[in-house]
């Protein structure tokens, strides 16, 4: 590999860890919003699973997706946040 193609590799590199880094603080963020919706259900008395709310949620992702990345991919992608988020809720 050339030494120009081994710096621009480490700077592609560098913007994903960047990227990353928000995704890390973006999903945090959603958890502890989660988080707060399940204790006013809980107070409320309301059922804290909503099948509906996650095809609204599927159906926005994909809706705003303009690629690369494929919808079916960004499905599986959110339905293990969404997994995620109900293990943190738990």
């Amino acid at each position: 590999m050339s030494e120009e193609a081994k710096r621009q590799i480490d700077e592609l590199r560098k913007k994903i860890d960047v990227i990353d880094g928000h995704l890390v603080e973006k999903l945090n963020e959603r958890a502890g919003l989660a988080l707060e919706i399940r204790k006013i259900k809980a107070e409320s008395k309301l059922p804290l699973y909503d099948p509906g709310r996650e095809e609204d949620i599927f159906q926005k992702i994909t809706s705003v997706n303009n690629g690369p990345l494929y919808d079916d991919d960004l499905r599986v992608i959110y339905e293990t946040i969404l997994h995620a988020m109900k293990n943190v809720e738990s």
